[in-house]
Protein backbone atom coordinates (compact mmCIF):
# COMPACT_ATOMS: atom_id res chain seq x y z
CA UNK A 1 0.00 0.00 0.00
CA UNK A 2 1.31 3.45 -0.91
CA UNK A 3 2.41 5.79 1.84
CA UNK A 4 0.05 8.72 2.10
CA UNK A 5 2.93 11.17 1.65
CA UNK A 6 3.50 9.76 -1.85
CA UNK A 7 -0.20 9.96 -2.73
CA UNK A 8 -0.35 13.53 -1.45
CA UNK A 9 2.76 14.57 -3.39
CA UNK A 10 1.35 13.18 -6.63
CA UNK A 11 -1.98 14.91 -6.04
CA UNK A 12 -0.16 18.20 -5.35
CA UNK A 13 1.78 17.88 -8.60
CA UNK A 14 -1.42 17.29 -10.56
CA UNK A 15 -3.46 20.07 -8.99
CA UNK A 16 -1.26 23.15 -8.76
CA UNK A 17 0.77 22.57 -5.62
CA UNK A 18 0.11 21.98 -1.94
CA UNK A 19 -1.82 25.17 -1.18
CA UNK A 20 -4.18 24.59 -4.10
CA UNK A 21 -4.70 20.95 -3.18
CA UNK A 22 -5.40 21.71 0.48
CA UNK A 23 -8.06 24.17 -0.59
CA UNK A 24 -9.55 21.62 -2.97
CA UNK A 25 -9.75 18.80 -0.44
CA UNK A 26 -10.93 20.86 2.54
CA UNK A 27 -13.95 19.12 4.08
CA UNK A 28 -15.91 20.68 6.96
CA UNK A 29 -16.13 18.49 10.05
CA UNK A 30 -18.24 18.72 13.17
CA UNK A 31 -17.10 17.82 16.66
CA UNK A 32 -18.95 15.00 18.44
CA UNK A 33 -20.84 17.57 20.53
CA UNK A 34 -21.89 19.43 17.38
CA UNK A 35 -23.08 16.21 15.72
CA UNK A 36 -25.05 15.24 18.83
CA UNK A 37 -26.84 18.59 18.74
CA UNK A 38 -28.15 18.16 15.17
CA UNK A 39 -31.92 17.49 15.33
CA UNK A 40 -33.35 14.24 13.99
CA UNK A 41 -35.26 16.01 11.22
CA UNK A 42 -32.00 17.28 9.69
CA UNK A 43 -30.57 13.77 9.52
CA UNK A 44 -33.72 12.47 7.82
CA UNK A 45 -33.68 15.43 5.44
CA UNK A 46 -30.03 14.82 4.54
CA UNK A 47 -30.50 11.09 3.92
CA UNK A 48 -33.58 11.83 1.82
CA UNK A 49 -31.74 14.41 -0.26
CA UNK A 50 -28.96 11.89 -0.95
CA UNK A 51 -31.54 9.26 -1.83
CA UNK A 52 -33.30 11.48 -4.35
CA UNK A 53 -29.99 12.71 -5.80
CA UNK A 54 -28.93 9.13 -6.46
CA UNK A 55 -29.34 8.48 -10.18
CA UNK A 56 -30.68 11.99 -10.77
CA UNK A 57 -29.31 15.47 -11.50
CA UNK A 58 -28.06 16.74 -8.14
CA UNK A 59 -28.62 20.42 -8.89
CA UNK A 60 -32.28 19.82 -9.74
CA UNK A 61 -32.82 18.20 -6.34
CA UNK A 62 -31.05 21.07 -4.57
CA UNK A 63 -33.20 23.61 -6.35
CA UNK A 64 -36.35 21.72 -5.45
CA UNK A 65 -35.37 21.05 -1.86
CA UNK A 66 -37.48 23.82 -0.28
CA UNK A 67 -40.48 22.15 -1.91
CA UNK A 68 -39.39 18.77 -0.53
CA UNK A 69 -39.14 20.31 2.95
CA UNK A 70 -42.66 21.67 2.58
CA UNK A 71 -44.12 18.46 1.18
CA UNK A 72 -42.58 16.32 3.92
CA UNK A 73 -43.45 18.66 6.82
CA UNK A 74 -39.83 19.58 7.50
CA UNK A 75 -38.92 15.88 7.74
CA UNK A 76 -40.02 15.65 11.37
CA UNK A 77 -39.65 11.86 11.89
CA UNK A 78 -42.72 11.57 14.11
CA UNK A 79 -44.85 13.17 11.40
CA UNK A 80 -43.39 10.89 8.75
CA UNK A 81 -44.56 7.85 10.70
CA UNK A 82 -48.13 9.11 10.32
CA UNK A 83 -48.04 9.15 6.51
CA UNK A 84 -50.79 6.88 5.23
CA UNK A 85 -51.68 5.75 1.72
CA UNK A 86 -53.60 8.98 1.12
CA UNK A 87 -50.58 11.12 2.00
CA UNK A 88 -48.24 8.97 -0.08
CA UNK A 89 -50.57 9.24 -3.05
CA UNK A 90 -50.66 13.01 -2.66
CA UNK A 91 -46.85 13.13 -2.59
CA UNK A 92 -46.65 10.95 -5.68
CA UNK A 93 -48.79 13.53 -7.47
CA UNK A 94 -46.99 16.61 -6.18
CA UNK A 95 -45.37 18.22 -9.24
CA UNK A 96 -43.20 20.45 -7.06
CA UNK A 97 -41.02 17.51 -6.02
CA UNK A 98 -39.46 14.61 -7.92
CA UNK A 99 -42.15 11.94 -8.01
CA UNK A 100 -40.56 8.55 -7.37
CA UNK A 101 -42.86 6.13 -5.57
CA UNK A 102 -40.19 3.84 -4.10
CA UNK A 103 -38.11 6.72 -2.78
CA UNK A 104 -41.14 8.51 -1.36
CA UNK A 105 -42.25 5.29 0.37
CA UNK A 106 -38.78 4.94 1.89
CA UNK A 107 -39.06 8.18 3.87
CA UNK A 108 -41.35 6.83 6.65
CA UNK A 109 -39.15 3.73 6.97
CA UNK A 110 -36.05 5.89 7.30
CA UNK A 111 -37.85 8.11 9.79
CA UNK A 112 -38.38 5.05 11.96
CA UNK A 113 -34.70 4.16 11.55
CA UNK A 114 -33.63 7.63 12.74
CA UNK A 115 -35.88 7.41 15.79
CA UNK A 116 -35.04 3.82 16.71
CA UNK A 117 -31.27 4.13 16.37
CA UNK A 118 -31.28 7.45 18.16
CA UNK A 119 -33.56 6.52 21.06
CA UNK A 120 -30.94 4.81 23.29
CA UNK A 121 -28.61 7.82 22.84
CA UNK A 122 -31.06 10.68 23.16
CA UNK A 123 -31.11 11.42 19.43
CA UNK A 124 -29.72 10.21 16.13
CA UNK A 125 -26.95 12.80 16.25
CA UNK A 126 -25.68 11.33 19.50
CA UNK A 127 -25.88 7.84 17.98
CA UNK A 128 -23.62 9.00 15.13
CA UNK A 129 -21.29 10.90 17.48
CA UNK A 130 -20.85 7.82 19.67
CA UNK A 131 -20.08 5.47 16.79
CA UNK A 132 -16.33 4.58 16.62
CA UNK A 133 -14.58 6.85 14.10
CA UNK A 134 -12.39 3.95 12.96
CA UNK A 135 -15.46 2.04 11.72
CA UNK A 136 -17.20 4.32 9.28
CA UNK A 137 -18.22 1.38 7.09
CA UNK A 138 -19.91 -0.21 10.09
CA UNK A 139 -21.97 2.96 10.53
CA UNK A 140 -22.99 2.89 6.86
CA UNK A 141 -24.03 -0.75 7.18
CA UNK A 142 -26.04 -0.14 10.35
CA UNK A 143 -27.96 2.68 8.67
CA UNK A 144 -28.54 0.56 5.56
CA UNK A 145 -29.70 -2.42 7.64
CA UNK A 146 -32.31 -0.44 9.55
CA UNK A 147 -33.36 1.90 6.74
CA UNK A 148 -34.56 1.54 3.17
CA UNK A 149 -32.70 2.37 -0.06
CA UNK A 150 -29.73 3.74 1.90
CA UNK A 151 -27.05 1.48 0.42
CA UNK A 152 -24.14 2.39 -1.82
CA UNK A 153 -22.89 5.91 -1.11
CA UNK A 154 -26.27 7.30 -0.07
CA UNK A 155 -25.71 7.08 3.69
CA UNK A 156 -22.13 8.34 3.36
CA UNK A 157 -23.17 11.43 1.42
CA UNK A 158 -25.97 12.10 3.90
CA UNK A 159 -23.53 11.87 6.81
CA UNK A 160 -20.83 14.02 5.20
CA UNK A 161 -23.34 16.76 4.36
CA UNK A 162 -23.91 17.26 8.11
CA UNK A 163 -20.25 17.26 9.05
CA UNK A 164 -19.47 13.60 9.74
CA UNK A 165 -15.90 12.81 8.76
CA UNK A 166 -16.27 10.02 6.25
CA UNK A 167 -14.71 8.80 3.05
CA UNK A 168 -16.91 8.00 0.06
CA UNK A 169 -16.42 5.38 -2.64
CA UNK A 170 -16.70 7.74 -5.60
CA UNK A 171 -15.66 6.32 -9.00
CA UNK A 172 -12.14 7.83 -8.65
CA UNK A 173 -11.67 6.57 -5.09
CA UNK A 174 -12.93 3.15 -6.10
CA UNK A 175 -10.54 3.09 -9.08
CA UNK A 176 -7.61 3.97 -6.81
CA UNK A 177 -8.42 1.30 -4.24
CA UNK A 178 -8.80 -1.40 -6.89
CA UNK A 179 -5.93 -0.39 -9.19
CA UNK A 180 -3.47 -0.09 -6.29
CA UNK A 181 -4.68 -3.41 -4.85
CA UNK A 182 -5.74 -1.88 -1.57
CA UNK A 183 -8.78 -4.15 -1.77
CA UNK A 184 -9.15 -7.55 -3.36
CA UNK A 185 -12.91 -7.81 -2.92
CA UNK A 186 -15.82 -5.71 -4.14
CA UNK A 187 -16.44 -2.53 -2.20
CA UNK A 188 -20.03 -3.58 -1.74
CA UNK A 189 -18.87 -6.63 0.20
CA UNK A 190 -18.07 -6.75 3.89
CA UNK A 191 -14.51 -7.85 3.18
CA UNK A 192 -13.87 -5.07 0.68
CA UNK A 193 -15.31 -2.43 3.01
CA UNK A 194 -13.17 -3.62 5.91
CA UNK A 195 -10.04 -3.63 3.76
CA UNK A 196 -10.77 -0.06 2.65
CA UNK A 197 -11.49 1.01 6.24
CA UNK A 198 -8.17 -0.41 7.41
CA UNK A 199 -6.35 1.51 4.68
CA UNK A 200 -8.10 4.79 5.50
CA UNK A 201 -7.34 4.30 9.19
CA UNK A 202 -3.66 3.86 8.38
CA UNK A 203 -3.56 6.87 6.05
CA UNK A 204 -5.24 8.95 8.75
CA UNK A 205 -2.59 7.83 11.24
CA UNK A 206 0.17 8.77 8.79
CA UNK A 207 -1.21 12.14 7.76
CA UNK A 208 -3.41 13.53 10.50
CA UNK A 209 -5.98 14.32 7.81
CA UNK A 210 -9.64 13.45 8.12
CA UNK A 211 -11.26 10.70 6.09
CA UNK A 212 -12.91 13.22 3.77
CA UNK A 213 -9.62 14.91 2.98
CA UNK A 214 -7.91 11.57 2.41
CA UNK A 215 -10.74 10.41 0.15
CA UNK A 216 -10.49 13.54 -1.98
CA UNK A 217 -6.69 13.29 -2.11
CA UNK A 218 -6.93 9.76 -3.51
CA UNK A 219 -9.25 11.03 -6.23
CA UNK A 220 -6.94 13.95 -7.03
CA UNK A 221 -3.94 11.65 -7.23
CA UNK A 222 -5.45 9.98 -10.30
CA UNK A 223 -5.88 13.05 -12.44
Amino acid sequence: MEAFADIFARACARHGGEAALRQRIATPRCTPDQLAAIPDDRWLSSFTMSLFQSGFVWEVIRQKWPDFERAFFGFAPEKMLLLDEHHLERLNNDAAIVRHAKKIAAVPVNARMVLELGKPHGGFGAFVANWPEADRVGLWQEIKRHGRLLGGNIAAYGLRRLGVDTFIFTPDVTAYLINHRVVDAGLGSRKGMQQAQAAFNEWRRQSGFGFGEISKTLACSLG
